[in-house]
């Protein structure tokens, strides 16, 4: 008895330290988070958060994201983005918006290849920071424009300058002024110096309709020059006419500058002519010739002939380039004007939509009056005649929207998304609009709500004929810490967004996405004004690049299997048929050709998934043929995905389509626009 007594007493005194002790660590943790219970709460929810993103359940619902381990020596900051047809993508940074990398001449390019995830350096010819870029034909990357200059606020500007018009009356001879050039005023005497070198055509030969008599017409080129000393007594009030040194006999009298102020007002970005093509086999840069026009956000597309028309952009003086549009022949890689001019702010949202036609969203990104240029509508570019489309919902906050031509593109329906106010205005929206452009007569129509009111919302046309949307900010440039770290999936038919996996990342100006060979999303870029909410620390650039895997690769299954098939041709033209192999054959719903992406600043203007008309036969062969239309199927590159009955895309197959002889060219010229 002694023995059970005793024992029992042991028990009863471990239970009343068992006891002790859990009263004793319930009121250290209730004291703990007394002090710290934000943090705690703030753990707890983070690690359930990651929890939740991470189940099956949640990814097969609404897809996941993954940030991309980039190695340090890798790191650029990705203006551009574009998929080549290796299936690698070209990441274009430039001087990425840095001065002090500009200043360097430090200009970076990377290659990714995102199968293997491996990395690239490719030397970079040019700053091509807020180039423009396009696929061509043969699968090369037209780059075009780029900074010549970075912007100096008017606070920092140290010497005074301004644009100068300079005149030659030689009818007979060019006369090169070259970089380094000294104008003096003969009113104020003050002297100002040319920022690069130029040529000035000579004259033209004007014959009088009355007299018969023949006289001559000055030709007119501009300069930036800027005074030869810092100081405020450099600067001018008035329209002065300039002489310039270095001039010897008539050149004296036949060449001349005028130029009204010269003063210490904002210097925006400059342009400059230069253009190359991305060779994706050889994995280098090759120079073109340049362009008539400088060019900085400029967009540029292709047409129905495999040409590329380019507008826009501010050019070597630092104004919107005013309406001188030109087309880039791949042939002869030569740049031609188009005769009659058409005015556009920057990076506007053009897209090819029939024969020399094109639909202009109203959406542009950066730079250019708000009164001119903005409206919507249809752009005829071989009768320069422009069409407005109406009905457009808040038309002031298009600039920083993102448009997008609804899947398949056949539909000829257009979605606008999001936008804010011209410059750095704080409005942003969070309206879409559609547009038919079948209907007789088009207009907008408002379409559902995005996620939130956002500048720079990326969107991606995918396999399945939805469209993710990802991303963006409240206020310019991620003012007052306004980034969206949201996401939502459109389906065309339902005219209905779904919520999606919000992403990890936080992007606004300088971001972008583009649809992967395997079906998957990547987004890149961010640019920042600010770091804090108070908007007192300056933003860095997020280098990070993002993967988002939608929900139909969660579904537990594996993707559709589709082959060339051994008959099968990567060259084919239009009304081609072509032929793949496919275990799944029975289960496949669709084919869709998709365009491999070129994006950059809200515009990804190429982005297209053409239906294609499938069948199928006993032995596993799917059959298609090429729609006969070049302006929807342009030359080049494409991707071609199969989508079985659950909506899961095969792996792309790529395909080239040739150039059709029969596209119609927009008439060109090569001389100066009036």
């Amino acid at each position: 008895m002694t023995s059970r007594s005793t024992r029992r007493q042991a028990r009863r005194r471990s239970k009343n330290r068992r006891v002790k002790r859990i009263a004793i660590g319930t009121a250290v943790v209730v004291a703990i988070a007394g002090f710290n219970g934000p943090a705690l709460y703030g753990f707890a929810s983070a690690k359930y958060h990651d929890y939740e993103i991470n189940r099956p359940e949640y990814k097969a619902d609404k897809g996941h994201w993954q940030i991309v381990d980039v190695p340090e020596k890798y790191r650029v900051n990705t203006i551009h983005a574009a998929l080549l047809n290796t299936g690698k993508v070209l990441l274009v940074a430039g001087s990425g918006n840095d001065a002090k990398n500009f200043d360097a001449k430090s200009f970076r390019t990377v290659l990714w290849d995102p199968a293997k995830n491996t990395f690239k350096n490719i030397p970079t010819p040019n700053d091509l920071f807020c180039s423009g870029h396009n696929q061509l034909p043969d699968g090369k990357l037209l780059v075009a424009g780029g900074t010549q200059r970075y912007e100096t606020l008017k606070g920092d500007v140290k010497k005074a300058g301004g644009l100068m018009l300079l005149y030659n009356e030689n009818p007979d001879r060019a006369k090169m002024i070259e970089k380094g050039t000294r104008f003096t005023g003969r009113g104020h005497g003050k002297t100002f110096v040319s920022q690069k070198a130029v040529n000035l055509p000579p004259a033209k030969k004007v014959k009088d309709p009355d007299t018969g008599e023949v006289g001559t017409e000055a030709s007119v080129t501009r300069v930036y020059a800027e005074a030869e000393k810092e100081g405020r007594e450099y600067q001018t009030g008035t329209q002065d006419k300039y002489t310039v040194s270095g001039l010897t006999g008539s050149w004296k009298q036949n060449v001349y500058g005028i130029a009204q102020k010269m003063s210490f007002d904002k210097k925006d970005f400059q342009g400059i002519k230069d253009a190359y093509e991305f060779d994706p086999v050889a994995e280098r840069y090759l120079t073109v010739d340049p362009m008539h026009e400088a060019r900085w956000y400029p967009t540029q597309v292709t047409l129905q002939d495999g040409r590329v028309l380019t507008v826009s952009g501010l050019d070597d003086i630092g104004q919107v380039v005013p309406g001188k549009n030109e087309v880039f022949n791949p042939k002869t890689k030569k740049w031609h004007y188009l005769p009659d001019t058409r005015f556009f702010p920057t990076y506007p949202g053009l897209h090819l939509i029939g024969e020399n036609r094109l639909f202009y969203s109203g959406t542009t990104a950066g730079y250019g009056p708000a009164d001119k240029g903005r409206k919507p509508g249809i752009w005829n570019i071989e009768t320069n005649e422009f069409t407005e489309i109406p009905g457009m919902s808040d038309p002031d906050v298009l600039e920083t929207a993102m448009s997008v031509p609804l899947p398949p593109t056949q539909s000829r329906k257009f979605m606008v998304q999001g936008g804010g106010g011209v410059g750095e205005s704080p409005t942003s929206t969070s309206k879409t609009r559609v547009v038919d452009l079948k209907e007789e007569k088009p207009r907008f129509r408002d379409g559902p709500d995005l996620y939130d009111k956002v500048r720079y919302p990326s969107s991606v046309i995918l396999p399945d004929d939805t469209v993710l949307t990802t991303n963006g900010s409240g206020q310019y440039r991620g003012k007052s810490d306004s980034n969206v770290l949201k996401s939502a999936i459109y389906d065309p038919k339902a005219n209905a967004y779904e919520e999606a996996a919000a992403p990890l990342v936080g992007r606004n100006y300088h971001s972008g996405g583009l649809l992967l060979p395997d079906g998957r999303v990547m987004t890149f870029g961010s640019d920042s004004l600010y770091a804090d909410k108070a908007n007192t620390k300056p933003g860095e650039f997020d280098q990070r690049i993002e993967i988002y895997t939608p929900p139909y690769l969660n579904k537990g299954k594996k993707q559709p299997d589709l082959r060339d098939a051994g008959e099968s041709r990567r060259t084919v033209a239009a009304g081609d048929r072509v032929s793949f192999r496919s275990k799944d054959a029975g289960s496949l719903k669709k084919l869709r050709l998709v365009r491999p992406g070129s994006f950059t600043h809200v515009t990804n203007v190429e982005q297209s998934s053409v239906a294609l008309k499938m069948t199928r036969s006993g032995d596993g062969k799917v059959t298609t043929t090429i729609p006969d239309d070049p302006s929807l199927v342009t030359p080049g590159w494409w991707m071609v995905f199969a989508v079985d009955d659950d909506g899961i895309p095969s792996e792309a197959r790529w395909i080239k389509v040739e150039v059709d002889p029969a596209a119609a060219h927009a008439t060109v010229t090569s001389q100066d626009p009036e």
